[in-house]
C-alpha cells in the first residue's frame, strides 16, 4: 500500500500513525508513535495446522536496545531472552486482542511489536495495544474491532490519561484500560489502596478516551478505504448436535446438580458420559449413517459439541436457577482455611491459603540489598526490584504428568500480578531495608491461584515478621451472558472459568483495592457491569480476610532467628573507597572478621547482614570507626605499626595513622623509642594535633586514668 502518515492529538499529545513505510510483507504494519517512543506492531497470518481446534494466536513484544541509545551486555554484546517486563507486556497486548478473533478461526496468527525508540516519558505498551488493532484490520484478519488501550494515573485528586514514568510512580494509580465498540475487554491495575468507587471512575475515564482511540481508527478506514475483514462461522452439524443432546443432556445435568461431587468426580463423570453414552449409541448406528460417518472422519467433532452442550447447561443453570456446580450462591465463597508457620524457621515465613480445593503453599525469604534483582538490560527506568514474587504451578497441582520447564507466560503473570497486590503494603526500604521474596507454590487448583497467591504471600509475610501496614486479600469474580441475562459469580472455580466469560481478579485491604486484572472471553462489558463486579467482590474480599486474621493478625514481633539481621548507616560517599579499599582489601578483611556481608550504595547508605546482631554491629563499628573524624583532644586505643628513629606510627582506626614523637612517649626523656613501645602493642593515645595537611600528631601525655580505661572498654 502507498505510505499513509496520520496524526490524532489526543489528551493533549499527538499520536503519529504511519503505515505503508515499513514491513511491505507483512499482513498489516503500523509504526505507532508518541514524543520519542515509537512501536512497530506487525501482524501476518497463515493457514493453520491441521487438526488444531484453538485460535493460534502468538503475541511477542521485542525490545532493542538501541532504542535508548544503548550496547547490550554479555558477551554475545545483543539481545538474548526477553526480559520478564517484556513478557508482561506481550500477555497484555495478547489479552485484549483474543476475546475479539471468532473462537472458531483456526489459521496462524502473529502479532510482533517491537520498540525502536524509546524517551522516558511515554511508555511503549499502551502504544503496542492500539497498534496490534490497526495491524490486525491493515492485515485484513477476521476481528470485532477495532481495539485500543490507554493507561490512567491518578495524581492529586485528578485523573490523567497516559502518564509519564515519574507521574505513574508518584501516584496513586497505574492503570491500563482496552476496550472495543461493545465496552471495556482487559482491565490491568495497581492502586495504592483506592477506594471501589474510584476504580470504577478510573475506568470509566479510560474507556471515554479508548472510545476516541476507536473511533480515530474508523476514520483511517474510511480514508483508506478499507473495512474490517469478516468470515462465517463453519457450519454445525445439527443432525450430530442434536443427537449428541438427546443423549447426554440429561445425564450432565445430573452431574451438574450433584454438589457433593469434587472436581476429580465431576469432571470423570462428565467423560464417562461421552465416552459411553454417546459412543455406545453412535456404535449402534449402521455403517452408512450420516453421523456415523461423521464422526469417524472427525473424531474431534463428538467433542466440541459436548463441551458446548455441557457449556451451555451449565450456564443456563445458573442463569436460570441461580445455583452453580458445587450448589453455592452467585456470591457466595468457598471455605476457607488458613494456616501459618507449617515449616521450621530456616524458611523464615510459611503460610498454607485454602479456598475449596485450590491450595496455595507460599514461602517468604528476607536477603539483604545486595540481593536485589537487577533488572539489567531492558528499556524501563526502574533498575532493580527489592519485592520479588515468583509463582509455581507444578503439574500435580491438576492431577496430571507433565515435563517440568522453565516458567511461563502465565506464571510470570500470576506472579507480576500477585507482586503488585503486596506492593503497597510494604515498609519502606529507611524503616525495613531487607530484599523480600516469596515464592507460592500452587500445591492444588481449582480455579483462582492467583489470589490464593495474594492472601497466601500475605500470611507468609505476617509469618516472617515483614511490618506490612495493611494485609492484603483477593477474590476472582466470573460472569456469565446469556444475551441480556448476565450474572456475576464470586469466587470462581475451575469449570466456571473454563466455560464463563469473564475473569476479574479483585486484590486489596480492607481499605481499598491494590491491583486489578480482568480478561474476557466475549468482546466487551458495559460499565454498570464491570461496576457491578467490583463492587461485589468487595463483601468477598472482606470474609477472606476476616478467615486470614483468625490465623494470624500482625506480623509476628520478632523475625526468624535464621533470618539475616540488618543495619545500616552512612558514610561519606568520598569515603566509600576508604571503606572497601585497594581491589576490595579492607572490606573483605572487615567481612571475614565479622562474617557479616556488607553492601555500600552510591549514596553511602551502609547495609551490614549477619545471622547474629553482634556480628553486625562488631562490622558497623568498624566502619564507623573507620570513617569518623578524628578530633584533637580524643583519645583512641591504637596498635604501633612501625618505628621510626623519632617516634612511632601508630594505627588508632583502620586506615588511620598518626605518629607519636619520641618526646611524647612518656613523662620522662625517653632515649630510644624501643624502650616504650614495639611493633604491634596496643598503646592509649590522644591527638594531639591534626595539621592543616590532615596528619595526626599523637601523644601518651595528659591522658587521664579514666579516659584511658573507658577507651578501653569501648575497643
Amino acid at each position: 500500500m502507498q505510505e499513509f502518515d496520520k496524526s490524532i492529538s489526543f489528551d493533549g499529545r499527538d499520536i503519529r500513525l504511519k503505515l505503508g513505510l515499513l514491513a511491505p510483507q507483512a499482513g498489516g504494519a503500523v509504526l505507532i508513535q508518541s514524543g520519542d517512543t515509537a512501536v512497530l506492531v506487525t501482524a501476518t497470518t497463515s493457514k493453520g495446522r491441521e487438526g488444531i481446534d484453538f485460535l493460534p494466536l502468538t503475541v511477542d513484544y521485542e525490545e532493542r536496545l538501541y532504542a535508548a541509545g544503548r550496547i547490550p551486555g554479555g558477551f554475545l554484546r545483543r539481545e538474548g531472552r526477553p526480559p520478564e517486563r517484556a513478557i508482561l507486556i506481550s500477555r497484555l497486548i495478547d489479552r485484549p486482542l483474543r476475546p475479539l478473533f471468532p473462537s472458531w478461526w483456526r489459521n496462524d496468527i502473529q502479532i510482533i511489536a517491537t520498540t525502536l525508540s524509546m524517551d522516558e516519558e511515554v511508555p511503549p505498551d499502551v502504544l503496542a495495544v492500539t497498534g496490534a488493532s490497526i495491524a490486525v484490520i491493515q492485515a485484513q484478519i477476521p476481528f470485532y474491532g477495532p481495539m485500543a488501550a490507554v493507561r490512567v494515573g491518578l495524581i492529586g485528586d485528578d485523573f490523567i490519561i497516559n502518564p509519564t514514568y515519574r507521574e505513574v510512580e508518584s501516584g496513586d494509580l497505574d492503570l491500563v484500560v482496552a476496550g472495543s465498540p461493545d465496552g471495556v475487554v482487559m482491565v490491568e491495575a495497581g492502586a495504592n489502596q483506592l477506594p471501589e468507587q474510584d476504580i470504577i471512575e478510573a475506568i470509566d475515564f479510560g474507556y471515554e478516551a479508548v472510545r476516541d482511540l476507536i473511533g480515530a481508527q474508523y476514520d483511517i478506514m474510511e480514508e483508506l478505504g478499507m473495512e474490517i475483514a469478516k468470515a462465517e462461522p463453519p457450519s454445525v452439524n445439527e443432525a450430530l448436535e442434536k443427537f449428541i443432546s438427546d443423549r447426554a443432556a440429561d445425564s450432565i445435568k445430573k452431574v451438574l446438580v450433584q454438589y457433593d461431587l469434587g472436581k476429580a468426580e465431576r469432571d470423570t463423570a462428565l467423560d464417562n458420559i461421552k465416552e459411553t453414552a454417546i459412543e455406545e449409541a453412535i456404535a449402534e448406528l449402521p455403517e452408512d449413517d450420516p453421523i456415523k460417518v461423521t464422526t469417524s472422519e472427525d473424531p474431534k467433532a463428538v467433542g466440541n459439541l459436548y463441551k458446548g452442550l455441557t457449556k451451555k447447561l451449565m450456564r443456563s443453570q445458573i442463569v436460570d436457577e441461580g445455583i452453580r456446580v458445587d450448589g453455592r450462591k452467585l456470591d457466595e465463597v468457598r471455605p476457607i482455611s488458613c494456616r501459618v508457620g507449617l515449616l521450621p524457621p530456616r524458611v523464615h515465613g510459611s503460610a498454607l491459603f485454602t479456598r475449596g480445593l485450590t491450595q496455595v503453599f507460599s514461602l517468604a525469604t528476607l536477603g539483604t540489598p545486595g540481593d536485589a534483582q537487577d533488572l539489567g538490560d531492558d528499556l524501563h527506568p526502574e533498575d532493580e526490584k527489592r519485592y520479588l514474587h515468583h509463582y509455581n504451578f507444578p503439574p500435580f497441582s491438576v492431577g496430571e504428568t507433565k515435563p517440568l520447564r522453565s516458567p511461563g507466560r502465565r506464571e510470570i503473570g500470576h506472579g507480576a500480578l500477585a507482586e503488585r497486590a503486596i506492593l503497597p503494603v510494604l515498609p519502606p526500604q529507611d524503616e525495613f531495608p531487607y530484599v523480600v521474596r516469596v515464592v507460592s507454590e500452587v500445591v492444588s487448583s481449582n480455579g483462582s491461584t492467583s489470589m490464593g497467591s495474594v492472601c497466601g504471600s500475605t500470611l507468609a509475610l505476617m509469618d516472617a515478621g515483614v511490618p506490612i501496614t495493611k494485609p492484603v486479600s483477593g477474590a476472582a469474580m466470573g460472569l456469565i451472558r446469556e444475551g441480556k441475562e448476565v450474572r456475576i459469580l464470586t469466587d470462581i472455580q475451575g469449570i466456571e472459568d473454563f466455560l464463563g466469560d469473564m475473569d476479574f481478579k479483585v486484590a486489596g485491604t480492607d481499605t481499598g483495592i491494590t491491583a486489578l486484572q480482568m480478561d474476557m472471553k466475549i468482546t466487551g462489558l458495559s460499565m454498570d457491569v464491570v461496576a457491578k463486579a467490583i463492587e461485589q467482590a468487595l463483601p468477598a474480599r472482606l470474609h477472606i480476610l476476616d478467615k486470614m486474621l483468625g490465623a494470624i493478625d500482625q506480623p509476628r514481633p520478632e523475625l526468624s532467628p535464621f533470618a539475616p539481621r540488618l543495619l545500616t548507616m552512612k558514610i561519606d560517599p568520598e569515603q566509600i573507597g576508604l571503606v572497601i579499599g585497594p581491589g576490595g582489601k579492607t572490606i573483605k578483611s572487615i567481612t571475614e572478621q565479622t562474617g557479616s556481608k556488607i553492601d555500600i550504595a552510591d549514596d553511602g547508605t551502609v547495609t551490614i547482614a549477619a545471622i547474629q546482631a553482634k556480628k553486625a554491629e562488631r562490622a558497623r563499628d568498624l566502619i564507623f570507626n573507620m570513617t569518623r573524624k578524628l578530633n584533637e583532644g580524643e583519645v583512641y586505643l591504637g596498635r604501633v605499626t612501625r618505628i621510626i628513629p623519632i617516634g612511632a606510627f601508630v594505627e588508632v582506626l583502620p586506615g588511620k595513622e598518626g605518629m607519636i614523637h619520641i618526646s611524647q612517649l612518656a613523662e620522662r626523656r625517653v632515649g630510644k623509642v624501643e624502650e616504650e613501645v614495639a611493633v604491634g602493642d596496643e598503646v592509649v593515645v590522644k591527638v594531639r594535633e591534626i595539621d592543616n595537611k590532615g596528619r595526626l600528631n599523637l601523644t601518651r601525655l595528659g591522658i587521664h586514668p579514666d579516659e584511658a580505661a573507658a577507651v578501653r572498654k569501648t575497643f
